[in-house]
C-alpha cells in the first residue's frame, strides 16, 4: 500500500472515530467527514456558496491531487466573497481542542481561508471566521494542521474554507481531530491562586484562568482581567521576588510559554514579559486578557490625535489597530477611566503589537495582541500596567510622556529650532497645499490679507523658491520612499510620478514569505483600471533618499520637506534573501530617513498622520488631527474635491467633540506640529469649518487650507478669518507643553486646555452660551483664551 493510499485509508477511519466521539454529544447533523479525501465525489459536503450568482463553481479534479484519484476543485471568478464547508456541524464544549488536517493548493490573485464558524445554543453564528489560516499561493500542495480551543458559550463549531477575488483551490485529504490531547499536564501542586502585594497595589493571579486581579489600595477599586479564550492553561507558577513565573502552554500551538509578572516597588505599576521558542504561526498571540471595564467608564485611545469610547456604546466598531504605523495607535498605549480613576497599559515592545477591541456583557474592553517576527516568536514581550487613583486621561498621557522621555522618543521643537533655526517658520504657520503655477502672486496676496506665517509643499524652480523664502514663507516640496511603478507598465499609464526611485524595480522590492513583491498604491491607466505600484524595502529607501536631496538641494534652497508615509504606512517584514527584514529594522530605516532629512539635510520634516517613533526626527505631522477611519472616503485619492453634504461618521467621530481627546497634545504638544490630512483639511466640508477652528484653538495647532485660485478668490475672507482666529493663539503656544485638558460640562461641549506658560484656552462647542463660575460668558461656538 502506498503512503498517500495509506493516509485516505487514515482519513476514512478517522471519520469512523468522529461518529464513535460524537455518540456521547448531541449534534445537528448525523454525517460524519468520512469523505475528506472526496474518493466518493462530494458526497458530505455543501454545495459551493458565493456572495454573487454564477461565478463559481465546485467539481471534482482527477488531475491535480494529492493523494488517491480525487481532490476537489474551487473555481471563483467574482470580486467577492465565496465559502465552502461539509455537512458536519460537530457538537462542542468549551475548552475543547478541536483539530483539522488538510492537505491544499491555491492559485490566482484572491485570497483562501480555513476556519471555523461558532455558533451558540440558539444556533446563532457568533464567529464566521474563527481561528483563520491564509491558504498561500503556491505550485505545489501544502499541508496545514489547525487547533481550534472551543470558547465560551459555544456548542458548535464547523470547518470552513473561505475566500474572496478570483481564485482556484484545490482541498484533498480533510481529516478531523474531534479532541486533540495535550502532552503537557498541570503540576498537582498548583496552586488556585498567588498573592503578593507592594505599597499600593495587592495582585492576585488565578491559575485556573490565567487572569490577574487588581487592588488598588489607595481605593480599595478592583480591576479584573476578563478570559477572552481559554487558549492558555497554566501548567506550573513559581513565586519570585515581587512577582512570579508561570509556565503556560498555548493549546492552540500546543507550545509552552514562559510568562513574569513583577510589581514596581512603590508604584502602581505591573510589567507583565512573554517569552517563547519556535514558531508562532495561526495569527497573533491573544494574551494577556483584558482588564474589565465597568459602566460609566470610557476608553483612551490614541487613535491618531486620540479618541474616547464610552464602554457601553453599542457602535462603535470593534478594531484592530496596530501598534507600528500611523493608521493605528500612534503611541503605544491605551487606558479605562471614570475620568478619575483607571488604569491604562504601555506596550513597551510594540513594533511587533496591536490592540484590539471586544465587547464582553455589553462593555468595550481591549486586549493586546503579539503578532510573530518573521514566523517566529523572537524576542520577549513586555506591556506595563499603569494603575491611577486620579487624574482620567490626562494621568495617562502625562504617564505616557515619561515613558518617551525615558526611552528616547522624545526632542522638543525648542532643542529642534537650536539646531535648525528655520523650525521657527513652522510654528503658528499655517498649511497650504495649493498647485497655483505662481505662487509667489499668490502668496503675496495672502500675506498682503493677513496671512503671514506660511508653510507651502509645492516642488518649484530655484528662483521661485528664493522669492518664497525672502517672503518668510517656509517652503518646502512633496516627496516619497515607499512606490515604486514597474517600468514596464509606463507606457499604460496617464501619469508617471516623478518621484519613483529610478532603477529600484524589482531588486529593491519588498518580498513576502512566499518571494512575491508586496502591492502597494494603485495607479490609474490609460482605459481607467489600476494598476498596484510595487512597495520599496525601507533598508533600500535611503540609498535612494540621499543622492536625491543632495543634489537638489545644491540648487533648490528647500527649507522643508514633507517624506509621505514614512510614518503612516506599517512597519514591514521583507523576505528577500538580499535584504531581509524585521518590522524592528524596518522602523530604524524609516528613522534614519527622517533623521537624514531632518539632521544632516537640515530641513523642516513632516511626514503622514504621524507615529510617536519618530518625534526625534521630525518637526511636523500632517494627519495626526484627522482620526483615520472617519475621513471622508476617498480621502487621499480626491483630495481636491470640496464636500457640501457631511457624512454622518465624519461629523459624529471626527469632529465629535463628545468622543475626541488630545491625547497626542498632552504628550508632544511642544514636540511636533500637528495638522489635519490633506484629505480632511480645515475648508474640506466648509460646513464643520466653524468646528476645526474651535479643536485647532483648543488643542494648539494650525489649520490647514487647499484651494486653487478660483476657491481662493471666492471665500478669502473665511480663509484669513481662520487664519487670524487660530494661528496668533498657536504662535503663543507652539513651543509649550499642553499641561492639562478638562471637561467642563458633563456633555463635554465646553472644554479647556492649559499650556505650559498660563495660557488657558476654553471653548464652547455648544449651541448656547456658557457661563463660567467667575461669571463670565462664553458664547455658542465660541472661545476664551486667559490671559488675552
Amino acid at each position: 500500500m502506498s503512503v498517500r493510499a495509506r493516509m485516505k485509508k487514515r482519513a476514512r477511519f478517522a471519520g469512523f472515530l468522529v461518529l464513535l466521539w460524537l455518540a456521547g454529544f448531541p449534534c445537528i447533523s448525523a454525517v460524519s467527514l468520512t469523505n475528506g479525501g472526496f474518493e466518493a465525489g462530494l458526497t458530505g459536503w455543501r454545495p459551493l456558496w458565493t456572495r454573487d450568482a454564477g461565478v463559481g463553481r465546485l467539481s471534482l479534479d482527477n488531475h491535480v491531487v494529492h493523494s488517491g484519484r480525487a481532490a476537489a476543485r474551487v473555481e471563483h471568478t467574482g470580486t467577492r466573497d465565496w465559502a465552502l464547508e461539509p455537512e458536519l456541524r460537530l457538537a462542542v464544549v468549551p475548552g475543547q481542542v478541536v483539530g483539522l488536517q488538510v492537505w491544499v493548493r491555491k492559485s490566482g490573485s484572491g485570497t483562501a481561508l480555513v476556519c471555523a464558524s461558532l455558533r451558540d445554543a440558539n444556533g446563532q453564528v457568533q464567529d464566521w471566521t474563527y481561528g483563520a489560516r491564509p491558504i498561500e499561493e503556491a505550485d505545489s500542495w501544502q499541508f496545514i494542521r489547525i487547533r481550534w480551543v472551543v470558547p465560551e458559550g459555544i456548542t458548535e463549531l464547523q470547518p470552513r474554507f473561505i475566500g474572496t477575488g478570483p481564485v482556484t483551490v484545490w482541498i484533498d485529504d480533510v481529516v478531523w481531530e474531534p479532541t486533540v490531547a495535550s502532552t503537557r499536564q498541570p503540576d498537582p501542586r498548583l496552586p488556585a491562586v498567588l498573592r503578593w502585594e507592594n505599597e499600593v497595589l495587592s495582585i492576585t493571579i488565578h491559575t485556573s484562568q490565567a487572569t490577574l486581579q487588581v487592588q488598588d489600595r489607595r481605593t480599595g477599586m478592583v480591576w479584573r482581567q476578563i478570559p477572552l479564550h481559554r487558549e492558555m492553561r497554566v501548567l506550573q507558577v513559581r513565586a519570585l521576588g515581587g512577582g512570579c513565573e508561570l509556565e503556560l502552554e498555548d493549546l492552540r500551538r500546543d507550545h509552552a510559554l514562559r510568562m513574569t509578572v513583577r510589581s514596581v516597588p512603590g508604584e502602581p505599576e505591573l510589567i507583565v514579559e512573554l517569552s517563547g521558542s519556535g514558531p508562532l504561526e495561526d495569527g497573533p498571540l491573544r494574551f494577556p486578557h483584558p482588564f474589565e471595564s465597568r459602566p460609566g467608564q470610557y476608553l483612551v485611545l490614541p487613535m491618531n490625535e486620540g479618541i474616547s469610547y464610552p464602554v457601553e456604546d453599542p457602535d462603535v466598531e470593534l478594531f484592530r489597530l496596530v501598534a507600528y504605523g500611523g493608521h493605528g495607535i500612534c503611541m503605544a498605549f491605551w487606558g479605562v477611566t471614570d475620568g478619575t480613576a483607571g488604569h491604562a497599559a504601555i506596550l513597551e515592545t510594540p513594533d511587533d503589537a496591536a490592540i484590539r477591541l471586544h465587547r464582553i456583557e455589553g462593555r468595550l474592553v481591549v486586549a493586546p495582541e503579539w503578532e510573530a517576527q518573521r514566523g517566529r516568536y523572537g524576542y520577549p514581550r513586555r506591556i506595563r500596567y499603569v494603575f491611577f487613583d486620579r487624574g482620567g486621561h490626562v494621568a495617562m498621557a502625562k504617564r505616557y510622556r515619561r515613558h518617551a522621555q525615558e526611552t528616547g522618543r522624545f526632542r522638543t521643537l525648542e532643542e529642534k529650532r537650536r539646531l535648525n533655526p528655520h523650525v521657527d517658520l513652522l510654528v503658528g504657520a499655517v498649511n497650504v497645499w495649493c498647485w497655483d503655477r505662481d505662487p509667489v502672486r499668490l502668496v503675496r496676496e495672502m500675506q498682503a490679507a493677513g496671512i503671514e506665517r506660511i508653510l507651502w509643499s509645492q516642488g518649484q524652480s530655484p528662483e521661485t523658491i528664493r522669492q518664497l523664502n525672502e517672503l518668510g514663507v517656509l517652503a518646502g516640496r512633496y516627496d516619497i520612499y515607499q512606490d515604486v511603478m514597474d517600468p514596464a507598465q509606463f507606457p499604460r499609464l496617464r501619469h508617471i510620478h516623478p518621484d519613483w526611485p529610478g532603477g529600484a524595480w524589482p531588486a529593491d522590492l519588498v518580498r513576502d514569505r512566499q518571494g512575491r513583491w508586496i502591492p502597494g498604491w494603485e495607479v490609474e491607466t490609460r482605459d481607467g483600471t489600476r494598476i498596484p505600484c510595487g512597495v520599496l524595502c525601507d533598508s533600500r529607501a535611503l540609498s535612494h533618499a540621499r543622492p536625491r536631496i543632495s543634489a537638489e538641494l545644491r540648487t533648490h534652497a528647500y527649507r522643508a520637506r514633507f517624506i509621505d508615509t514614512a510614518t503612516a504606512s506599517p512597519w514591514r517584514e521583507c523576505y528577500d534573501p538580499s535584504h531581509p527584514m524585521t518590522r524592528p529594522e524596518s522602523r530604524r530605516h524609516r528613522l534614519e530617513l527622517l533623521r537624514f532629512t531632518s539632521e544632516e539635510m537640515r530641513l523642516v520634516t513632516g511626514s503622514e498622520t504621524g507615529h510617536d517613533a519618530a518625534v526625534p526626527w521630525v518637526h511636523y505631522f500632517e494627519g495626526m488631527l484627522s482620526l483615520a477611519p472617519y475621513r471622508v472616503p476617498d480621502a487621499g485619492r480626491n483630495m481636491s474635491r470640496i464636500w457640501t453634504e457631511v457624512p454622518p461618521r465624519v461629523r459624529r467621530y471626527q469632529l465629535g467633540w463628545q468622543y475626541r481627546l488630545p491625547l497626542w497634545e498632552l504628550v508632544y504638544h511642544d514636540c511636533v506640529v500637528a495638522h489635519w490630512y490633506w484629505g480632511d483639511y480645515s475648508n474640506k466640508l466648509p460646513a464643520l469649518w466653524d468646528l476645526r477652528d474651535l479643536f485647532n484653538l483648543l488643542y494648539g495647532t494650525p489649520p490647514m487650507f487647499m484651494f486653487d485660485r478660483k476657491l481662493w478668490a471666492e471665500q478669502k475672507e473665511r480663509f484669513v478669518q481662520s487664519y487670524r482666529t487660530v494661528c496668533p493663539v498657536v504662535r503663543r503656544v507652539g513651543y509649550q507643553e499642553m499641561t492639562d485638558h478638562r471637561f467642563l460640562t458633563p456633555d463635554r461641549s465646553v472644554q479647556q486646555t492649559r499650556f505650559g506658560n498660563g495660557i488657558a484656552i476654553t471653548v464652547n462647542f455648544g449651541d448656547s452660551t456658557w457661563r463660567a463660575p467667575d461669571g463670565r460668558l462664553v458664547p455658542a461656538r465660541g472661545y476664551r483664551i486667559e490671559p488675552e
